[in-house]
């Protein structure tokens, strides 16, 4: 009876075992394919987003990093209240739109608009802790 207990015991974890590896490689297919898909889309978004800073010179470039970095923490998702974003835009400046690239775009139009260049925009921020 010992022996037996023992037996089955075994027999049990060698079957969970068995179907335990099966179910994880079997899961590690579906999700690879969904990554693949995500990494995909943000290869595609950091090139939109390059071209769109391409325009930018270094100087440039340095400001709006800088300025994204005190807004979010570089977060594309932070909330503060009505804003949103990179560049804690106004939600409804972004026109339904939270992608990404759609705050570049939005980010760099509101900017040149009101003051002209990323380096005004950060010399401005300085001043005021806003921009």
């Amino acid at each position: 009876m010992k022996n037996f207990k023992l037996k089955s015991i075994l027999l049990l974890v060698a079957i969970g075992c068995v179907f335990g590896l099966v179910a994880n490689v079997a899961s590690s297919f579906v999700p690879q394919t969904a990554i693949t898909a995500e990494a995909s889309s943000k290869k595609s978004q950091a090139k939109q987003i390059k071209k769109i800073n391409a325009r930018l010179s270094k100087k440039q470039r340095a400001a709006k990093k800088w300025i994204a970095y005190r807004e979010s923490g570089y977060s594309y998702t932070a909330r503060n209240g009505r804003c949103y974003g990179r560049y804690q835009l106004l939600i409804g400046y972004l026109h339904g739109n939270l992608s990404p690239v759609n705050q570049e775009k939005r980010a760099n139009s509101y900017v040149a608009g009101r003051y002209g260049s990323w380096t005004k925009a950060k010399k401005f921020w300085q001043q005021h802790h806003w921009y």
